[in-house]
């Protein structure tokens, strides 16, 4: 019995999004694994943004300095450098 669990931050994600990481999840261990549907099971977590970090920091607070938005997302956090 395959069991699948994504995390996500709590960003309104909708029903419908929702149904089809479900869908779309199953489909994946069927057709790369050939495991049955019926048996899978998957679960989403919707983590609140203060509860979730990203180097060191809430991603929160790294939202709320990044300051830039996206089209569909509240917010947009840029990855950290890579300093040497």
């Amino acid at each position: 019995m395959p069991y699948v669990h994504i995390r996500i931050t709590d960003e309104g994600v909708t029903t419908e999004q929702k149904a089809e990481l479900v869908a779309r999840s199953t489909q994946m261990l069927v057709d790369v694994l050939g495991k049955n549907p019926n048996t899978t099971v998957v679960v989403i977590e919707e983590v609140p943004l203060e509860n979730w970090g990203i180097g060191g920091e809430l991603v929160s607070a790294r939202r709320k300095r990044a300051g830039a938005a996206l089209p569909g997302r509240p917010e947009h956090v840029e990855p950290p450098e890579n300093n040497p």
